[in-house]
């Protein structure tokens, strides 16, 4: 039998390739975004591993533009102006998230999402799959002056819910996500089930955790014993 969750008063997922599967759509933006500007199309399995890295790699790799660069604003617009007008054409959240809010609903668990997203796009994706009003909180990385690796948007997901962030858990696929959640205080889990770019590894995160399933999230956050102090 598995016992309630004590462990942790609020648990944290980052949203690209740990929450939700948004690699598609955003994909067909830039490759559309390419179509447009007279490029051809990359495949999609040699973009998949840089999602999680958002706009600005997605715009290096289909066009060699960084931030900074005199085009790299336009092209960014552009970019985000054909995602917006199909966010959830093939989105959804992964399987076995379903269940583990559902879990989280029955047992009154404090939950939310810490992006670089922008804030405004994660909303309207998370209303689109009928999840917003669930979340108790969604913090982009346009909502503070600071974004991941720093461990601000963390910290103010934990003063939003009222939790130390000695009792968290940031869940993310990244380095930056698992840095983010050590330098504010959580405890952190690594998913090897999302964008994870080429040579990557993420047994070398130093995260508490590394998961291949939600269903092994799931089976951490019910049956791991607390060992943090609350004090």
């Amino acid at each position: 039998m598995h016992t309630r969750l004590n462990n942790y008063g609020l648990v944290l997922f980052d949203f690209d390739g740990t929450f939700a599967d948004t690699a598609r759509d955003m994909i067909n933006a830039l490759n559309r975004l390419r179509q447009i500007h007279g490029k051809p199309p990359l495949l999609f399995d040699d973009l998949q591993g840089h999602v999680s890295d958002g706009t600005p790699a997605l715009i290096r790799i289909g066009f060699g533009f960084s931030p900074g660069d005199d085009e790299y604003e336009a092209y960014r617009q552009q970019f985000l102006q054909i995602y917006k007008s199909n966010l959830c054409g093939f989105t959804d959240i992964y399987p076995g998230i379903g269940d583990l809010l559902e879990r989280f609903r029955l047992e009154k668990t404090a939950w939310g999402i810490v992006t670089n997203k922008p804030e405004g796009l994660t909303i309207e994706i998370m209303e689109k799959l009928g999840l917003l009003k669930d979340a108790c909180v969604i913090i982009g990385g346009d909502s503070l002056p600071q974004r991941k690796p720093h461990p601000l948007p963390i910290l103010h997901a934990c003063d939003v819910a009222g939790v130390d962030p000695r009792c968290a858990v940031f869940i993310g696929d990244s380095v930056r996500d698992i840095l983010a959640g050590q330098r504010a205080g959580t405890d952190t889990i690594a998913v090897t089930y999302g964008y994870i770019p080429p040579g990557d590894d993420p047994s070398q995160w130093k995260a508490d955790h590394v998961v291949d399933t939600v269903d092994e999230i799931t089976d951490i956050l019910w049956s791991t014993p607390f060992q943090r102090e609350s004090g």
